[in-house]
């Protein structure tokens, strides 16, 4: 009854998908294709407005009543990450999967493992009493929403690697990165949340790691993450991810640099912002 159940889902799922792209006029290929472009285009939106414009996005040590109510932050960080999860999990529960399915599930394992990380374990670890704007949430969750079905479906739907993709170079050198990415990611992490004793409140200078050499090492650490992701799928979805990402969180490095620099006096002068010894 259990697997009947699994694939009238599944068929449900397929047909709507067909419905959709009967809609819009388009193969699932030329769909993902024009997302990961309508990706591209925002993020040079987004570098516009937080770099040029020097808007500052309302979450975590910038959040503003301007903009609107705010929200727990964990309760915020689970609902809008969730979709990143559970999207690709979905289409690999009840979709057809492509012929390349052993490279394509190596390469979504590692988007996963960011995102559960992200969904399930990081939102209960926030120990700041910072709250997120409901509309940065709001935003967020549309993001992942985007993100989560444009990488699941195109790892799982599009017949583009061979198993000899494994031991390409790119692959490699992109998996090394991305794993890489990710343990700096959670060193900073865990540095940061571990500034502040139980009880204790206000900010103090992150030590450690590659936050001796940079302000942002936990969004250099996303920066490498997910341009490692992006060699190693080759693909423009993957492209599309790792250039929003530096246009997303690489400005709010250089924001937390200054932001530093004038709270505390003795700030570590050498530290740069984003890049050790360069930016």
């Amino acid at each position: 009854m259990a697997v009947r159940h699994s694939l009238t889902i599944s068929n449900r799922m397929e047909q709507l998908g067909r419905e959709v792209l009967q809609y819009v006029g388009r193969t699932e290929a030329e769909l993902l294709d024009t997302m990961a472009y309508t990706m591209l285009y925002l993020s040079f939106v987004v570098f516009l407005g937080l770099h040029i414009l020097k808007v500052k996005a309302p979450y975590g040590r910038y959040t503003n009543s301007i903009y609107g109510p705010a929200m727990n932050s964990t309760v915020a960080w689970f609902l809008q990450e969730l979709p990143s999860f559970a999207i690709p999990v979905g289409l690999a529960a009840f979709t057809t999967i492509s012929d390349s399915f052993i490279v394509g599930r190596f390469l979504l394992g590692g988007f996963l493992i960011h995102y559960f990380q992200r969904t399930f374990i990081y939102p209960f670890l926030i120990r700041s009493g910072n709250r997120s704007t409901v509309l940065t949430a709001m935003f967020a969750l549309v993001f992942c929403c985007f993100n989560g079905f444009l990488q699941g479906a195109y790892l799982l739907h599009m017949n583009v690697y061979q198993d000899t993709w494994l031991t390409d170079p790119r692959f490699l050198i992109g998996t090394l990165l991305f794993f890489a990415g990710l343990l700096i990611n959670l060193h900073s992490d865990s540095v940061l949340r571990n500034l502040r004793k139980p009880g204790e409140t206000g900010y103090k200078i992150p030590q450690g790691g590659l936050f001796n050499y940079v302000s942002g090492a936990n969004f250099l650490g996303e920066i490498i993450e997910w341009t490692g992701y992006a060699i190693a799928c080759w693909s423009l979805p993957g492209l599309a991810f790792a250039v929003l990402t530096a246009s997303n969180i690489g400005p709010r490095a250089l924001q937390h640099h200054k932001w530093y620099l004038q709270k505390f006096e003795d700030y570590p002068k050498t530290r740069k912002a984003l890049i050790p010894f360069l930016l």
